[in-house]
């Protein structure tokens, strides 16, 4: 099996407890159909880098995943035909982390700036 990231971007209207249940349910179908979920993380509604849809924001979320292409071919789909989700993409690396991802370690970061001053 091979070892993927998925981020996807999903409408800014979606609250994020919606949004922790979309990733709950992406975690499931993964599973279902053989592969296995690793991290997750919700980075929160964040800008767009330009507008999709009439939107300039979107809740982001990101999953690891170990499984075959044909999963990740499954999920691709189901997101295509999602109307919550505006975009995603799935990307494979060689090894997964199991520290935070960029992203939220740039968040903390700034949290320990604001309280230091």
């Amino acid at each position: 099996m091979a070892l993927y990231e998925h981020i996807f971007i999903v409408r800014p209207d979606v609250s994020p407890a919606q949004m922790e249940s979309l990733l709950e349910e992406t975690k499931a179908l993964i599973e279902e159909k053989g592969g296995k979920a690793g991290k997750t993380e919700y980075w929160g509604l964040r800008n767009l880098a330009y507008r999709i849809n009439k939107s300039r924001k979107g809740h982001y979320g990101l999953i690891d995943i170990d499984a075959e292409a044909a999963v990740i071919d499954e999920l691709e789909r189901l997101q295509r035909l999602s109307e919550d989700v505006i975009r995603y993409m799935t990307l494979r690396v060689e090894a997964h982390t199991e520290e935070p991802s960029a992203i939220l370690t740039k968040k903390d970061d700034r949290r320990g700036r604001r309280e230091r001053n």
